[in-house]
Protein backbone atom coordinates (compact mmCIF):
# COMPACT_ATOMS: atom_id res chain seq x y z
CA UNK A 1 0.00 0.00 0.00
CA UNK A 2 1.02 3.51 -1.12
CA UNK A 3 0.76 6.35 1.57
CA UNK A 4 2.42 9.15 -0.52
CA UNK A 5 2.46 12.62 1.22
CA UNK A 6 0.37 15.25 -0.78
CA UNK A 7 2.24 18.77 -1.48
CA UNK A 8 2.08 21.42 0.38
CA UNK A 9 2.33 24.94 -1.10
CA UNK A 10 4.99 27.49 0.43
CA UNK A 11 3.29 30.94 0.35
CA UNK A 12 5.20 34.68 1.29
CA UNK A 13 3.58 35.39 4.50
CA UNK A 14 2.62 39.34 4.94
CA UNK A 15 1.34 40.95 7.79
CA UNK A 16 2.62 44.33 8.90
CA UNK A 17 4.85 43.63 11.98
CA UNK A 18 7.15 41.74 9.82
CA UNK A 19 7.38 44.01 7.43
CA UNK A 20 7.98 46.56 10.02
CA UNK A 21 10.90 44.35 11.16
CA UNK A 22 12.42 43.47 8.35
CA UNK A 23 11.94 40.10 8.34
CA UNK A 24 10.75 37.93 5.57
CA UNK A 25 8.06 35.06 5.86
CA UNK A 26 7.11 32.42 4.49
CA UNK A 27 4.23 29.81 5.27
CA UNK A 28 3.76 26.04 5.01
CA UNK A 29 0.19 25.66 4.11
CA UNK A 30 -0.30 21.90 5.31
CA UNK A 31 -3.65 22.61 6.08
CA UNK A 32 -4.02 21.99 2.26
CA UNK A 33 -2.65 19.11 1.46
CA UNK A 34 -5.79 16.96 2.40
CA UNK A 35 -9.31 17.66 3.20
CA UNK A 36 -9.63 15.31 6.17
CA UNK A 37 -5.98 13.60 7.28
CA UNK A 38 -5.30 17.75 7.25
CA UNK A 39 -1.96 19.37 8.31
CA UNK A 40 0.67 17.79 10.14
CA UNK A 41 -0.75 14.47 11.10
CA UNK A 42 -0.61 12.93 7.44
CA UNK A 43 3.43 13.29 8.05
CA UNK A 44 2.72 11.73 11.52
CA UNK A 45 0.72 9.39 10.64
CA UNK A 46 2.44 8.04 7.86
CA UNK A 47 4.73 5.76 9.27
CA UNK A 48 2.40 4.20 11.59
CA UNK A 49 0.27 3.32 8.62
CA UNK A 50 3.65 1.95 6.87
CA UNK A 51 3.82 -0.24 10.04
CA UNK A 52 0.43 -1.32 10.60
CA UNK A 53 0.51 -2.39 6.81
CA UNK A 54 3.70 -4.27 6.59
CA UNK A 55 2.07 -6.36 9.90
CA UNK A 56 -1.38 -6.92 8.42
CA UNK A 57 -2.56 -5.00 11.31
CA UNK A 58 -6.79 -5.37 11.22
CA UNK A 59 -6.93 -2.07 13.05
CA UNK A 60 -5.58 1.53 14.57
CA UNK A 61 -6.45 2.54 18.09
CA UNK A 62 -4.99 5.91 19.40
CA UNK A 63 -5.77 8.49 21.94
CA UNK A 64 -7.19 12.15 22.01
CA UNK A 65 -10.04 14.63 23.71
CA UNK A 66 -13.32 15.49 22.27
CA UNK A 67 -12.04 17.70 19.87
CA UNK A 68 -9.06 15.54 18.53
CA UNK A 69 -7.47 16.78 14.93
CA UNK A 70 -5.09 13.36 15.60
CA UNK A 71 -8.53 11.16 16.09
CA UNK A 72 -10.25 12.73 13.29
CA UNK A 73 -7.27 12.22 11.07
CA UNK A 74 -6.54 9.09 12.29
CA UNK A 75 -10.05 7.74 11.53
CA UNK A 76 -10.25 9.27 8.13
CA UNK A 77 -7.33 7.12 6.92
CA UNK A 78 -8.92 4.33 8.50
CA UNK A 79 -11.30 4.46 6.69
CA UNK A 80 -9.44 5.41 3.78
CA UNK A 81 -7.32 3.01 3.55
CA UNK A 82 -9.08 -0.28 4.85
CA UNK A 83 -7.88 -0.08 8.50
CA UNK A 84 -10.44 -0.34 11.51
CA UNK A 85 -10.40 2.51 13.91
CA UNK A 86 -10.64 2.26 17.69
CA UNK A 87 -9.95 5.58 19.87
CA UNK A 88 -9.85 6.40 23.42
CA UNK A 89 -10.92 9.30 25.02
CA UNK A 90 -10.61 11.82 27.56
CA UNK A 91 -13.33 12.43 29.69
CA UNK A 92 -17.32 11.19 29.60
CA UNK A 93 -18.97 10.68 26.39
CA UNK A 94 -20.39 14.03 24.62
CA UNK A 95 -21.57 14.68 21.43
CA UNK A 96 -18.96 18.03 19.57
CA UNK A 97 -18.84 18.13 15.90
CA UNK A 98 -15.42 15.90 16.04
CA UNK A 99 -17.24 13.54 17.62
CA UNK A 100 -19.36 12.81 15.97
CA UNK A 101 -16.97 13.04 12.24
CA UNK A 102 -15.48 9.96 14.45
CA UNK A 103 -18.56 7.93 14.44
CA UNK A 104 -19.87 8.58 10.84
CA UNK A 105 -15.93 7.74 9.81
CA UNK A 106 -16.79 4.89 11.68
CA UNK A 107 -14.31 4.85 14.71
CA UNK A 108 -15.39 2.47 17.64
CA UNK A 109 -15.59 5.03 20.81
CA UNK A 110 -14.35 4.01 24.63
CA UNK A 111 -14.72 7.37 26.95
CA UNK A 112 -12.01 6.41 29.74
CA UNK A 113 -13.22 9.63 32.04
CA UNK A 114 -10.66 11.75 33.31
CA UNK A 115 -8.79 9.48 35.54
CA UNK A 116 -8.46 6.33 32.74
CA UNK A 117 -7.15 8.90 30.72
CA UNK A 118 -4.56 10.21 32.86
CA UNK A 119 -3.47 6.73 33.28
CA UNK A 120 -2.36 6.54 29.27
CA UNK A 121 1.49 6.74 30.36
CA UNK A 122 1.40 4.75 32.72
CA UNK A 123 3.14 0.64 32.33
CA UNK A 124 0.67 -1.82 31.23
CA UNK A 125 -1.75 0.90 29.81
CA UNK A 126 -2.00 -0.71 26.85
CA UNK A 127 -2.23 -4.43 27.56
CA UNK A 128 -6.39 -4.44 27.75
CA UNK A 129 -6.96 -3.27 24.71
CA UNK A 130 -4.45 -5.31 22.92
CA UNK A 131 -5.67 -7.97 24.23
CA UNK A 132 -9.51 -6.67 22.74
CA UNK A 133 -7.69 -5.60 19.95
CA UNK A 134 -5.25 -8.45 18.99
CA UNK A 135 -2.95 -7.86 16.15
CA UNK A 136 -4.12 -3.95 16.14
CA UNK A 137 -1.21 -1.17 15.94
CA UNK A 138 -1.40 1.00 18.66
CA UNK A 139 0.08 4.75 17.72
CA UNK A 140 0.35 7.22 20.81
CA UNK A 141 -1.32 10.09 21.41
CA UNK A 142 -1.34 12.81 18.96
CA UNK A 143 0.59 10.60 16.34
CA UNK A 144 3.75 11.13 18.84
CA UNK A 145 6.91 8.46 19.39
CA UNK A 146 9.80 7.98 16.73
CA UNK A 147 7.23 6.97 13.94
CA UNK A 148 5.50 10.35 14.20
CA UNK A 149 8.98 12.39 14.12
CA UNK A 150 10.64 10.51 11.30
CA UNK A 151 7.24 11.14 9.03
CA UNK A 152 7.78 14.67 9.97
CA UNK A 153 10.84 14.87 8.98
CA UNK A 154 9.49 14.54 5.19
CA UNK A 155 8.23 18.49 6.16
CA UNK A 156 11.90 19.73 5.51
CA UNK A 157 11.97 18.52 2.12
CA UNK A 158 8.70 19.84 1.21
CA UNK A 159 9.40 23.43 2.13
CA UNK A 160 13.22 23.32 1.17
CA UNK A 161 11.75 22.17 -2.63
CA UNK A 162 9.82 25.42 -2.97
CA UNK A 163 12.69 27.67 -1.39
CA UNK A 164 13.95 29.01 -4.79
CA UNK A 165 10.51 30.09 -5.77
CA UNK A 166 10.16 32.21 -3.71
CA UNK A 167 13.45 34.49 -4.34
CA UNK A 168 15.34 33.27 -1.47
CA UNK A 169 18.91 32.00 -1.60
CA UNK A 170 18.06 30.16 1.29
CA UNK A 171 16.51 30.32 5.00
CA UNK A 172 17.45 31.19 8.41
CA UNK A 173 14.86 29.45 10.75
CA UNK A 174 11.76 27.30 11.38
CA UNK A 175 8.76 28.26 13.89
CA UNK A 176 5.98 26.34 14.17
CA UNK A 177 3.31 25.44 17.30
CA UNK A 178 4.26 22.39 19.78
CA UNK A 179 1.61 20.36 20.87
CA UNK A 180 3.23 16.81 22.15
CA UNK A 181 6.67 18.19 20.11
CA UNK A 182 6.80 15.37 17.63
CA UNK A 183 6.67 18.11 14.52
CA UNK A 184 9.17 20.18 16.44
CA UNK A 185 11.57 17.48 16.89
CA UNK A 186 11.22 15.56 13.40
CA UNK A 187 12.01 18.91 11.86
CA UNK A 188 15.39 18.99 14.32
CA UNK A 189 16.11 15.35 13.18
CA UNK A 190 16.11 16.96 9.55
CA UNK A 191 17.49 19.73 9.84
CA UNK A 192 20.79 18.12 12.35
CA UNK A 193 22.06 21.68 13.39
CA UNK A 194 21.56 23.69 9.75
CA UNK A 195 18.60 25.74 11.10
CA UNK A 196 17.41 26.36 14.38
CA UNK A 197 13.81 25.31 14.64
CA UNK A 198 11.58 27.17 16.77
CA UNK A 199 8.62 26.05 18.76
CA UNK A 200 6.19 28.12 20.37
CA UNK A 201 4.32 25.65 23.04
CA UNK A 202 0.65 25.50 23.16
CA UNK A 203 0.60 23.51 26.38
CA UNK A 204 2.20 24.91 29.41
CA UNK A 205 5.63 23.94 30.19
CA UNK A 206 4.87 20.59 32.87
CA UNK A 207 2.94 18.69 29.77
CA UNK A 208 6.13 16.81 28.63
CA UNK A 209 7.26 18.53 25.90
CA UNK A 210 10.84 19.07 26.48
CA UNK A 211 11.21 15.67 27.34
CA UNK A 212 9.65 14.14 24.21
CA UNK A 213 11.91 16.93 22.23
CA UNK A 214 14.91 15.55 23.92
CA UNK A 215 14.65 11.66 23.52
CA UNK A 216 13.61 11.98 20.07
CA UNK A 217 16.17 14.96 18.98
CA UNK A 218 18.61 15.45 21.53
CA UNK A 219 19.21 18.81 23.37
CA UNK A 220 20.18 21.36 20.47
CA UNK A 221 19.14 22.99 17.01
CA UNK A 222 16.19 24.56 19.09
CA UNK A 223 14.93 26.64 20.71
CA UNK A 224 10.93 26.52 22.69
CA UNK A 225 8.84 30.15 23.77
CA UNK A 226 6.12 30.09 26.16
CA UNK A 227 2.65 30.78 23.74
CA UNK A 228 0.14 28.98 25.84
CA UNK A 229 -1.51 31.46 27.42
CA UNK A 230 -2.63 30.50 30.59
CA UNK A 231 -3.07 26.06 29.42
CA UNK A 232 -3.75 23.53 27.06
CA UNK A 233 -7.14 24.64 24.93
CA UNK A 234 -7.16 28.50 26.50
CA UNK A 235 -7.79 31.29 24.40
CA UNK A 236 -8.85 34.55 25.07
CA UNK A 237 -9.92 37.25 23.09
CA UNK A 238 -6.13 39.25 22.83
CA UNK A 239 -5.68 35.80 20.88
CA UNK A 240 -8.98 35.98 18.83
CA UNK A 241 -8.79 39.11 17.22
CA UNK A 242 -5.52 38.44 16.64
CA UNK A 243 -6.47 35.35 14.96
CA UNK A 244 -9.29 37.21 13.66
CA UNK A 245 -6.38 40.55 12.25
CA UNK A 246 -4.52 37.84 10.50
CA UNK A 247 -6.97 36.13 8.57
CA UNK A 248 -8.14 39.54 7.25
CA UNK A 249 -4.44 40.75 6.04
CA UNK A 250 -3.34 36.82 4.64
CA UNK A 251 -6.43 35.16 3.56
CA UNK A 252 -5.39 32.64 5.26
CA UNK A 253 -7.81 30.48 7.86
CA UNK A 254 -6.20 29.77 10.99
CA UNK A 255 -7.11 28.23 14.38
CA UNK A 256 -6.28 29.49 17.76
CA UNK A 257 -5.17 27.14 19.95
CA UNK A 258 -1.93 26.03 17.93
CA UNK A 259 -1.28 27.73 15.13
CA UNK A 260 -2.94 31.38 16.53
CA UNK A 261 -0.88 31.27 19.52
CA UNK A 262 2.40 30.50 17.64
CA UNK A 263 1.86 33.51 15.39
CA UNK A 264 1.42 35.66 18.56
CA UNK A 265 4.48 34.22 20.17
CA UNK A 266 6.27 34.81 17.21
CA UNK A 267 4.97 38.84 16.89
CA UNK A 268 6.22 38.80 20.95
CA UNK A 269 9.68 37.80 19.73
CA UNK A 270 9.53 39.91 16.55
CA UNK A 271 8.54 43.07 18.33
CA UNK A 272 11.29 42.32 21.43
CA UNK A 273 14.32 41.97 18.49
CA UNK A 274 14.53 37.97 18.47
CA UNK A 275 15.30 38.72 14.38
CA UNK A 276 17.61 40.34 13.03
CA UNK A 277 16.43 42.30 9.71
CA UNK A 278 16.76 40.58 6.97
CA UNK A 279 15.75 37.36 8.73
CA UNK A 280 13.87 34.51 6.42
CA UNK A 281 11.88 32.24 8.55
CA UNK A 282 9.66 29.56 7.14
CA UNK A 283 6.00 29.02 9.22
CA UNK A 284 4.51 26.26 9.84
CA UNK A 285 0.60 26.49 9.64
CA UNK A 286 0.53 22.85 11.31
CA UNK A 287 -3.77 22.15 9.92
CA UNK A 288 -6.16 21.68 12.76
CA UNK A 289 -9.02 23.77 11.12
CA UNK A 290 -11.60 21.31 12.04
CA UNK A 291 -11.40 21.67 15.81
CA UNK A 292 -12.05 25.26 15.40
CA UNK A 293 -15.61 23.91 15.16
CA UNK A 294 -15.03 23.65 19.04
CA UNK A 295 -15.13 27.14 20.04
CA UNK A 296 -16.33 29.14 17.21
Amino acid sequence: MHFDLPQAPLQPLNLPWLQQAKIAAAMLRLDLIDPLISGNKWFKLRHHLQQASASNAPGLISLGGNHSNHLHALAAAGKRFGFATAGLLRGHAQDTPTVLDLQALGMELHWLGYGGYRARNEAGFWEPWQARYPGWHCIPEGGGGLAGAQGCALIMQQAQAQIPALGWSGYDAWWLAAGTGTTLAGLVMAEAGAHVVHGALAVPRGHGVLEAVATLAGAHGYQLHDACRGGFGKFDAELLAFVADCERHTGVPLEALYTGKALLALREQVEAGLFAPGTRLLFVHTGGLQGRRGYL
